[in-house]
């Protein structure tokens, strides 16, 4: 049997500066197309977890060495990345220390996740759901 033509599968994370107040957030202006803010995170390998992943492109973006605290949830709209269809498990990490832009970032910045720019794919709607979660512990809501 053929095997079947699948999406593509990446991680998100919402990083929070555990030893700054109110928690900031990590974000990373992207290197490559589509370019714009956005979360870290990226594809995973064969061979790899989700969790797996997640550690890993939060070290080579950021250079954090992350805790990962909850899954937020998964983000699979066909339309989320320009690019092709791609479904993303966003995790919700902690990390100490200063962020360094590294691989596909071209810059961070750390910021107060109340007030977000302009943000690329789908990440907007993924920081709805983690204020949600950071008010109540409800993880991200499950939609059709």
């Amino acid at each position: 049997m053929p095997r079947p033509s699948t999406p593509l599968i990446a991680v998100d994370l919402i990083i929070e500066l555990s030893d700054r107040p109110g928690r900031p957030i990590v974000l990373i202006e992207r290197r490559n197309p589509p370019h714009g803010w956005a979360l870290p995170g990226g594809f995973v390998d064969v061979g790899e977890t989700l969790e797996q992943a997640a550690v890993r492109e939060a070290l080579e973006e950021t250079g954090l060495q992350v805790k990962l605290k909850a899954l937020l949830g998964c983000y699979s709209d066909p339309a989320r990345d320009s690019r092709g269809h791609t479904i993303s498990a966003v995790y919700v990490a902690e990390a100490k220390g200063q962020p360094q832009a590294g691989d596909d970032a071209g810059r961070i910045s750390v910021i107060d996740p109340m007030i977000p720019p302009k943000l690329a794919f789908d990440h907007a709607l993924i920081l709805s759901d983690y204020r949600r979660y950071r008010e109540t512990g409800m993880p991200a809501p499950l939609r059709r």
